[in-house]
């Protein structure tokens, strides 16, 4: 379980392909802070550390073939720069909202706009998909938890403040970035129930 508050940004150092899946190895100031087993948001992928390198520094996990399919995760290159959260802990403050690290699936931005110290970014996603989002409803984008502005059917913004900007890769977007979007859980299960006929 995660909140969608970023803790840092890592850098991809290798990736490896092996039969269906990809090795990442990631540079990170909360490498030495890991452990094997543990789980951490790549960009709102939940991925299992599964080796630590290179004098606590370095960390590999790995995306099997169903995680490459549906999220962003398989586009990583060399030194792209990438949002990690670790899960959170029992008892710590909720500051974004529930985060499951389960991509629903990608998005495509499509526009950038800076506006008097902020930007607003615009996505657009495949509503065929069943997932909505609500004006001023939590998404969260490479999982950073935000809120939706301008929510069409296939189309919403977000408008990040410069903390935020700096602070994750949302510095590296541009129009056609493609990223992972996973809707809000409680609107998920409200969409799902909706059309059952019970």
């Amino acid at each position: 379980m995660f909140t969608g508050i970023i803790e840092t940004v890592g850098v991809v150092k290798d990736l490896k392909e092996e039969l269906g899946n990809l090795h990442i190895t990631i540079n990170s100031a909360i490498a030495s802070e890991l452990k094997i087993d543990q789980s951490v948001a790549h960009n709102g992928v939940c991925l299992t550390v599964v080796n630590i390198l290179d004098s606590d520094s370095n960390y590999t996990v790995t995306a099997i073939k169903e995680t490459l399919e549906k999220t962003a995760i398989g586009t990583l290159s060399m030194n792209d720069r990438v949002n990690l959260e670790r899960a959170m802990k029992l008892g710590d403050r909720l500051d974004g909202h529930i985060v499951q690290g389960h991509v629903d699936q990608v998005a495509t931005c499509t526009k950038v706009e800076e506006t008097s110290g902020s930007w607003l970014f615009t996505f657009n996603y495949d509503s065929g998909l069943n997932n909505i989002t609500i004006e001023k409803g939590s998404i969260t984008v490479n999982g950073v938890s935000l809120t939706v502005v301008n929510s069409k059917r296939n189309e919403f913004s977000v408008a990040i403040i410069p903390y935020t900007y700096e602070h994750t890769n949302f510095n590296t977007f541009k129009e056609g970035s493609v990223v992972n979007l996973e809707f809000d859980v409680i609107g998920k299960y409200v969409s799902r129930l909706s059309t059952l006929h019970i």
